[in-house]
């Protein structure tokens, strides 16, 4: 023990040397020649890979950035509590702030679990309230902090007059796992961020606040962020504000009724100060900022006078909707999770699509769609809750397919792919009743034959059994085949992964090779977490046909971390990576878990890392 004792201070002397290496510690300027009284502008945005959950709130009690002298700056202006199951499809700004100038290195979010909402799906495909929440030694959670490093690619600069933007991925499939005891949920936690500096994945970016004003010479509107329901007065901007740009596309719902382009932004200029916004785009770099391509506002924001419950339809009998893993937002901004709401429609019932500004009926509305809908709740009881919509309006949304390519007829101009749908947005298939879907009984929609409409899309790059995600809307209830129009199609080659990994009890094997050309991972005594995560796509990887494979990419670099008791030791060359851990572990330190991102080649089971994370623990001699 006395090696590793030696080997401590060693790395606490790295710590330090790092800090001068990158910036110098003492020096009242950087690398950049900045000086210490620079500052810059960066925006945070908060996302999250799927997972199994209905609701996953927590409090989110700090956000800081480190820079490379060691000196610390909180980015969050509010402990902030935030349903990560909300951003599986999404990323949306969560706080813009004006920080001091440099080079920063890490990120570290801290995590209250106290009062936690959280809720799982259980094998029926309903969602359970968690009560017991575990850390990986068995303990119960209250506060736990995570660090994601910023180097290398995520290296982050923060500079006077060029804004930056920092996108934070909490992946809950690769960080929880969720057990069922007689059918009591048990969830065992280990938190992990992966982390993006000017690059954005592919999928909508949201933007919520109050209007702060509305410039028509210019195409567009600012925003005080309000990301969150947070009890905040109207005057109250702690998070900042942003300015949205908008076109001729752009289309707008303004108090129910749709506009589009400048009318729309005529129509914004009109609110009161202070309306709600919320406006889904794209961020764009070169420079820094975000495009809408749809605004929602006033009373077509949930939680003004109607209620809102946001879900999706399981079932639908006549007029009468079956809505499951419904969050209810009632018209004095409260929000209600529950798992299921029946909405009774009528022919006055306002309907709308995203993404268009085309009419629409109740007859529209078939099972599967996702939507958000406004009315009156009638029965509140938690086990009977009802609404009627009658007087209210539907919103249909985007829908994501999630599962495996059966066929590709290119000829076939009605359903030219056929899936094996295994989950709509993110919800088990078999708690969808497809009965009424068809033009009759013998054509209804059937998940492993599902025929979608892909249009001119591309289909070259799916492969039969492929995995793959198609976003779109639900064909009309009564007018299937085809049962879906595909709006963009995903294979999982466009997807990076997430490797995670622990061993319980920690090793000193967890390695069959170890060199400074690769490793291999020795799966045998591994722990709640032994899974490659792309998106929507969960690997077990105890269930490959060999042990992964794991290399650097070609030029050897990339960021590699091994942490121990507190302190992080950073490289940047593979090689030294490996030499260093090979001698830790030769000293006596076992290997307590494994975290890794990059791209991963099913054909050959090898992953080409970008990032490795490791954490040793003393041994127990």
């Amino acid at each position: 023990m006395k090696k590793i004792a030696w080997r401590l201070r060693i790395a606490a002397l790295f710590s330090v040397m790092l800090c001068i290496l990158f910036m110098g510690c003492n020096s009242s300027s950087n690398e950049s020649g900045l000086t210490s009284n620079d500052s810059g502008e960066l925006a945070i945005s908060l996302t999250d890979a799927v997972g199994d959950f209905g609701a996953y709130t927590v409090d989110v009690l700090d956000l800081t950035l480190t820079k490379a002298n060691g000196a610390q700056v909180s980015t969050l202006p509010l402990s902030a509590r935030i349903d990560f199951a909300q951003y599986t499809e999404m990323t949306e700004f969560l706080t813009a702030a004006t920080i001091p100038a440099g080079v920063y290195v890490a990120a570290t979010m801290t995590l209250d679990y106290t009062n936690a909402d959280i809720w799982a799906e259980d094998e029926n495909g309903d969602n359970i309230q968690v009560q017991t929440i575990l850390d990986q030694e068995g303990n119960p959670v209250s506060t736990l902090t995570v660090t994601v490093q910023l180097e290398n690619r995520n290296r982050l600069v923060i500079a006077p007059g060029i804004p930056a933007h920092l996108l934070l991925d909490f992946d809950l499939r690769a960080t929880n796992q969720v057990t069922f005891d007689q059918g009591v949920p048990i969830l065992t936690v280990d938190p992990f961020l992966v982390a993006d500096v000017n690059r954005m994945p592919y999928r909508w970016h949201r933007i919520r606040g109050l209007l702060d004003g509305v410039d028509t010479s210019q195409s567009s509107f600012s925003l005080f962020l309000r990301p969150f329901f947070c009890p905040l007065s109207g005057h109250d901007h702690p998070y900042g504000s942003r300015t949205v740009l908008t076109n001729e596309q752009t289309l707008f719902e303004i108090n129910g009724t749709s506009y589009k382009g400048s009318d729309g932004l005529q129509a914004m200029a009109a609110l009161d100060p202070l309306a709600a916004v919320v406006a889904l785009g794209d961020l764009k770099f070169e420079p820094l900022r975000f495009e809408a391509s749809q605004v929602y506002a006033g009373s077509s924001v949930p939680g003004g006078e109607l209620d809102v419950v946001k879900g999706n339809v399981i079932a639908r009998q006549g007029d009468t909707l079956t809505v499951k893993g419904a969050t209810l937002i009632r018209n004095d901004s409260s929000i209600v999770f529950n798992d299921q709401v029946t909405v009774l429609l009528d022919d006055n019932t306002m309907v709308k699509r995203q993404l268009s500004v085309d009419p629409f009926d109740k007859d529209d509305i078939s099972v599967g769609q996702r939507v958000t809908i406004f009315g009156t709740l009638t029965d509140d009881n938690p086990l009977l809750l009802e609404m009627d919509a009658a007087e209210g309006a539907v919103r249909m949304l985007l829908t994501t397919l999630r599962g495996t390519t059966v066929a590709v007829d290119e000829e076939d101009a009605t359903a030219q792919l056929t899936m094996n749908v295994q989950s709509i947005n993110h919800r088990r298939i078999e708690v969808f009743d497809f009965s009424g879907t068809g033009t009759d009984g013998a054509n209804d929609a059937d998940p492993e034959s599902y025929q979608i409409d892909t249009g001119t899309l591309d289909l070259t790059p799916l492969q039969i059994n492929g995995p793959v995600k198609v976003r779109g809307f639900v064909e009309p209830f009564g007018l299937a085949p085809p049962d879906f129009a595909a709006q963009t199609i995903v294979t999982i080659e466009e997807v990076r992964a997430l490797m995670k990994v622990d061993w319980r009890p920690p090793t000193s094997e967890a390695f069959i090779t170890l060199s400074p050309e690769q490793l291999v991972l020795n799966l045998d005594g591994v722990g709640h977490f032994h899974h490659l995560v792309r998106g929507w796509i969960v690997t077990d990887l105890t269930e490959l046909s060999q042990a992964p494979l794991l290399v650097p990419e070609e030029d050897g670099r990339g960021v590699f971390v091994i942490r121990l008791q507190g302190t992080a030791q950073v490289f940047m060359e593979f090689e030294a990576f490996i030499e260093a851990l090979s001698q830790w572990i030769d000293d006596g330190l076992m290997v307590n878990k494994f975290n890794a991102i990059g791209v991963f080649n099913d054909t050959i089971t090898a992953f080409t890392v970008e990032v490795v994370e490791i954490k040793l623990s003393p041994g127990q001699g």
